[in-house]
């Protein structure tokens, strides 16, 4: 995902046969405190140990972190349910270069009116319009994807910037973003709809919300930073979806259990479990800088143990509240940028059924069930299924933000109960209780201990708190008593709630430790740290 705050080819850069670069032999197997073992530490972690490093993963929970895939109890291995990560756009380019080494095999995911959703149902205001391409809605529906086609190209020079992304033109891109940058970093996504002329019309606006482009409906999305759904947009980060076959926590266990071709120092057969005894440590409870600017951990077990460097990547409010943090381990100015990070709130929940009985025609040959978008308490519903005689899974329900809030003190099966109504007032001929073979699975991301959210999105003004934690791993810039210690992860990236955002932050996390202790990358394959310089992001005035 080529972005414009920060336009490196981390596709290039991971595929180039030089690989990532190399430290000084007097450093081989030093260990490295990796914290967090979701896919920007395991991602740091692989790449660590191939420099020839010892990466030690710290994990509260589970290998994954939001990727996160699980099955249904009493029901075949094979039917899993995606409760966070599910769908990856091809513009993560980085991201998919690691599903391509550990052999994950991806197709089509069915997104409102995707060309593999065989039907959409858009159900607004109790009136409920089918739909098997976007031309069979009514044309109100294709005036407002109109209108938003027009407010990008007002307010966003779209066609110039897409432009400028595909043909990956640094110069060009530069110059439009810094322009943006500066005019709508106070700018909500909501306020710039209602500035365009396109855009004029409440109902206009109220169905956009309800409906969106895409993935579905973004009104909960209309406090947010208009910078941050142009970073979207901009990178076609939200069409062309594919899901992993078998679920996506497959990758980071993949890579966690692989043995790589190419690797400095150890032996041939080494991998992350491996160096680890097959699991790795236990969650962190206190962080602390010691004597020589080195990196202290304890764990709780009570373990406790010094680095010369460690790499941040778990959700970064946990530094303000599970772990015990000494002020001096980052600067002042990057304590306030982690603590004014907004997190999106989300839910899911699925069900198991016996088959993908939405297929079957109704009285006038249309599907008896849609993948459905509404403005009734389940927002978004999901059909996944892997063949007409197999058991799939229904995603009842998809929210955000406030939406989100309102399930959060329902149980699983109280979700489902209202979740079954509000799609029984759409579907009234559906039976889908008969269908259910098993209980039902969900997950309220803000209620996760070791998340407290589901993924970073920035409020207007937050651009510069953004930049402090991003371009946290050049660390020549900061005082010596304030380096070591790296921040990597999903809501350290410019491009939050994506994969794509984890894998970068995590290679720019390596390139920072690989430098840290001396090393370099071969000058013919420059890292993010090499050309920063020259692609920095725009910074605004602090005054």
């Amino acid at each position: 995902m080529f972005g414009p705050d920060f336009p490196f080819a981390y596709d290039d850069f991971l595929a180039h046969p030089a690989g990532l670069g190399q430290i000084p032999a007097t450093e081989h197997g030093t260990e490295v405190a990796v914290i967090g073992g979701g896919l920007s530490g395991i991602i740091a972690a692989y790449e660590l140990m191939k420099m020839g490093l010892k990466p030690v993963v710290y994990e509260a929970d589970q290998i994954g972190g939001r990727l996160r895939t699980v099955g249904f109890d009493g029901c075949d291995g094979e039917l899993t349910a995606e409760m966070g990560a599910m769908r990856f756009p091809p513009s993560s380019t980085a991201f998919q270069h690691y599903i391509d080494l550990v052999g994950l095999e991806t197709k089509p995911f069915p997104n409102p009116l995707a060309p593999c959703t065989p039907s959409t149902v858009v159900d607004l205001k109790g009136e409920s319009h089918y739909a098997e391409k976007v031309e069979d809605l009514p044309q109100v529906y294709r005036d407002v994807a109109d209108a938003w086609n027009a407010c990008l190209e007002e307010g966003a020079d779209f066609s110039d910037m897409n432009r400028a992304m595909r043909e990956r033109d640094v110069p060009r891109i530069r110059e439009i973003w810094a322009k943006l940058v500066e005019k709508l970093d106070n700018q909500t996504f909501y306020g710039f709809l209602c500035e365009a002329e396109s855009f004029k019309s409440f109902r206009h606006r109220e169905i956009f919300g309800q409906v969106g482009f895409g993935t579905g409906g973004w009104d909960t999305d209309f406090p947010n930073s208009i910078l941050e759904i142009l970073r979207v947009v901009y990178t076609e980060a939200d069409d062309h979806h594919r899901g992993i076959v078998g679920g996506s926590q497959q990758l980071p266990l993949r890579l966690w259990e692989r043995e790589p071709q190419k690797l400095v120092h150890w032996a041939p057969g080494t991998s992350l479990s491996s160096l680890h005894d097959g699991a790795p440590r236990l969650a962190v409870t206190r962080l602390h800088r010691t004597a020589g600017n080195r990196i202290t951990v304890t764990d709780a077990s009570g373990d406790i143990r010094t680095y010369a460097a460690a790499i941040f990547t778990a959700q970064s409010w946990m530094l303000l509240s599970k772990i015990e943090c000494d002020d001096e381990l980052f600067p002042i100015d990057h304590w306030t940028a982690v603590e004014r990070t907004h997190y999106m709130e989300s839910s899911k929940l699925f069900v198991p059924v016996d088959r993908p009985f939405w297929l079957d025609k109704d009285e006038n040959g249309r599907d008896v069930m849609s993948m459905t978008l509404t403005d009734r308490m389940t927002r978004g519903t999901y059909l996944l299924d892997d063949g007409p005689d197999k058991p799939a899974v229904i995603c009842l329900s998809y929210t955000w933000c406030d939406d989100s809030l309102k399930w959060l003190p329902l149980s699983a099966n109280e979700r489902m109960e209202v979740m079954l109504k509000s799609l029984g007032e759409i579907y009234p001929g559906v039976d889908i209780r008969k269908h259910i073979i098993g209980n039902p699975v969900t997950v309220s991301w803000e209620n996760e201990p070791y998340f407290m959210g589901a993924f970073k999105a920035n409020l207007p003004g937050h651009y510069r708190y953004q930049r402090r934690l991003f371009t946290h791993f050049m660390q020549d810039r900061l005082p010596e008593d304030k380096r070591g210690i790296f921040l990597a992860g999903d809501d350290i990236s410019w491009t939050a709630g994506w994969a794509e955002g984890a894998v970068q932050t995590a290679l720019n996390a390596v390139w920072g430790v690989m430098h840290h202790f001396g090393g370099a990358t071969d000058p013919v394959n420059p890292g993010p740290g090499d050309v920063y310089d020259e692609i920095a992001p725009v910074e605004l005035p602090e005054d």
